[in-house]
């Protein structure tokens, strides 16, 4: 290993210290269709200081994104609200683990700014889990949803949320707010979970995205899975089946990518027939949308994503009529 691999591994090692005694996984080499250029364009920087000057996370940056160059070029960027650090410690995650701090009071009004600033069309916001909090962080989902709203009113809003396990009532109050977009990610399939999403539950994911329907249909909901950590094809499929039966619009796959050697490893590098035969797959069992590549991630592409979810909408409803 060399020096700046040590370093980078001792980083790491700091954001996850309940990962520090694990078995070291070994980074396999990613095949072409994985790689990306590193981020050096004008307005990667114009991004990145206007995130700085503001004080503002972004999941991009902390969940080491690889499509951040791409994005922040187009001046694209998902907030991360509530804090950098999580009260979970999934395996697949870069995030950091801990114990959070208090909550900033001002984040939702600076995140508000940030939009304003960018000329955004369309937001996506997600957070860290907090199950530290009695309600998970909703109210301040909802504070974020409200100061947009005011400072930004034709931007559509696009969340990503944590399971909020065990937070009754957190879902029906981010819902009264009405963001346009309402993602929860299932990550895996269910046989995984222990071992990839040991802090969550299926079901009760599965529960929170019918939970936002029952409470308005007019929201779009949305969720997304990693492949690559060992599922087979039929669990993947049932995965669709599920999330159809909980009357989801929008369907992400997207390769896992393994942040260190401390992280759950990669089993396999699905290749693009691979996806392409899942999108079909994902659009014959009734979603609206499916996202189905390599570099797939929940909010790559959401702004151009989100009219065409709509538009298919539309179509459904005159053909309905």
């Amino acid at each position: 290993m060399t020096e700046i691999q040590q370093h980078t591994e001792k980083v790491r090692e700091h954001r996850h210290p309940e990962k520090r005694n694990r078995p070291d996984n070994p980074i396999q080499r990613k095949p072409s269709w994985i790689r990306v250029k590193a981020p050096t364009s004008k307005e990667y920087h114009e991004t990145r200081k206007i995130m700085r000057n503001l004080h503002l996370s972004t999941v991009c940056e902390e969940a080491a994104c690889p499509n951040i160059g791409e994005c922040w070029t187009k001046k694209h960027a998902t907030f991360m609200i509530l804090g950098e650090i999580c009260t979970r410690a999934c395996s697949f995650c870069n995030v950091s683990t801990g114990k959070p701090n208090a909550i900033d009071e001002y984040e939702p009004l600076r995140t508000a700014i940030a939009v304003e600033k960018m000329g955004l069309k369309h937001v996506v916001i997600t957070s860290v889990d907090r199950d530290d909090l009695a309600d998970g962080g909703a109210e301040h989902f909802v504070k974020t949803i409200d100061a947009i709203h005011s400072k930004s009113p034709d931007t559509t809003i696009e969340i990503l949320t944590p399971d909020f396990r065990d937070k009754n009532g957190a879902v029906e109050i981010i819902v009264k707010v009405r963001p346009d977009v309402f993602n929860h990610n299932l990550e895996t399939v269910p046989r995984l979970y222990p071992t990839i999403r040991p802090g969550a539950r299926y079901f009760t994911s599965l529960s929170l995205l019918q939970e936002v329907k029952r409470h308005d249909p007019s929201i779009f909901t949305k969720s997304g899975i990693m492949v690559g950590l060992g599922e087979t094809k039929e669990e993947v499929m049932q995965v669709m089946d599920d999330l159809r039966a909980a009357d989801v619009d929008f369907l992400t796959i997207g390769q896992y990518l393994q942040p260190s050697q401390k992280h759950a490893a990669i089993d396999k590098f699905v290749t693009p027939e691979e996806f392409d035969a899942y999108a079909k797959l994902a659009r014959a069992k009734g979603f609206l949308m499916v996202s189905s590549s390599p570099l797939t991630r929940s909010s790559y592409h959401a702004d151009a994503d989100f009219l065409q979810l709509r538009e298919a909408r539309e179509k459904q409803l005159a053909t309905n009529a």
